[in-house]
């Protein structure tokens, strides 16, 4: 029997979500829809201007990676999450996200000085989410903080994506698939987000390597990474670099692949709000469901009805309570 269904492994952010509107990002310079990296002054200047428009900002533990595993960890996988903290007041934030969620994380005997890393969330009326990001200490991410024997007493090793951005990052992530490789446990990959395929496309070839056994994206990032035109051309070009995959599609739902058939899951229907961390919950749901018995079709369905929760609130995560609430209704 593994000793955790999920190993993961990726940034350890603070998100502070800020609603704006359109003329907000023209007026700072942020690309709207994507993840933009950025030092910590560009963002104390980012902060600086929304503080002087008074717009109300709430702060939670986030990050792509972390996001998908907490998720499933509330739904009732047990896991383990690579990440970097600093001994600062976000590192413990998030550690006790983790904890909460009774996620497993390298053991260390103090914290690093540093700064933790810090996500600034921008939610305009349309529901789409502008990230700008400082890595922080995450940034230093390495093989260091990955532990081979819990990677190979899994079920799944999850790659984020973002990872590609890092050096250090992008090797721990490698070595991790790699270790997963040797140890017969299954690898899934998330691709994260366009701007991650649109710079930095050769970098997670390599961490795809020979191909993976499942991978996340949306209909947006597939079309760029596979580079083609229509998505069923993109469908075609990511059977050869994985045996599985999902697509989320927005509100239209999504695609999954299950190694034979492909399968289309009807999006659930529902006021979106905010879409930061939907398909970070799609990928948690996901992992849950064919963890426990469940067949693509099911997993697909029921990770597009948890993503839709998402969407219909503020926030990149579900309360604790909401992801019980979840599986009762879709599961009885």
């Amino acid at each position: 029997m593994s000793t955790h269904h999920i190993y993961g492994i990726g940034a350890a952010l603070v998100d502070t979500e800020i609603t704006v509107t359109d003329a907000d990002l023209t007026a700072m310079a942020v690309a709207k829809g994507v993840m933009t990296l950025v030092d910590e002054p560009r963002q104390s200047q980012l902060i600086q201007y929304l503080e002087q428009h008074q717009i109300a900002a709430q702060r939670a533990s986030g990050g792509s990676g972390a996001n998908t595993i907490i998720a499933a960890g509330y739904f009732g996988c047990r896991n383990f999450y690579s990440c970097k903290v600093a001994d600062d007041e976000n590192g413990h934030l998030f550690l006790d996200g983790l904890k909460a969620a009774n996620v497993d994380y390298p053991a260390q005997a103090s914290l690093p000085k540093g700064i933790t890393g810090k996500c600034l969330v921008m939610i305009t009326p349309d529901a789409e989410r502008s990230m700008n990001t400082f890595l922080g200490i995450s940034e230093t991410l390495s093989v260091n903080e990955v532990s081979p024997e819990a990677a190979a007493n899994a079920e799944y090793v999850y790659i984020e994506g973002y990872q590609v951005t890092s050096p250090t990052g992008s090797a721990a992530a490698i070595a991790l698939r790699e270790t997963a490789e040797r140890s017969k446990v299954r690898t899934a990959l998330s691709l994260s987000d366009p701007a991650m395929v649109q710079f930095f496309r050769d970098g997670l070839v390599k961490m795809l390597g020979d191909g993976v056994d499942l991978l996340f994206c949306n209909s947006d990032e597939a079309l760029g990474f596979t580079q083609t035109h229509t998505l069923d051309d993109a469908i075609e070009a990511l059977k050869k670099i994985s045996k599985t995959f999902a697509i989320t599609c927005g509100a239209e739902g999504a695609k999954v692949f299950d190694g034979e058939q492909l399968i289309s899951i009807a999006g659930t229907r529902v006021k979106a709000v905010d879409t930061n961390g939907a398909g970070d919950m799609f990928a948690g749901a996901f992992l849950y469901a064919i963890t426990h018995g469940h067949d693509f079709k099911t997993a697909g369905e029921f990770a597009s009805y948890a993503a839709a929760q998402v969407v219909a609130q503020y926030g990149p995560r579900l309360r604790p309570e909401q992801h019980q609430e979840i599986k009762a209704t879709f599961f009885g």
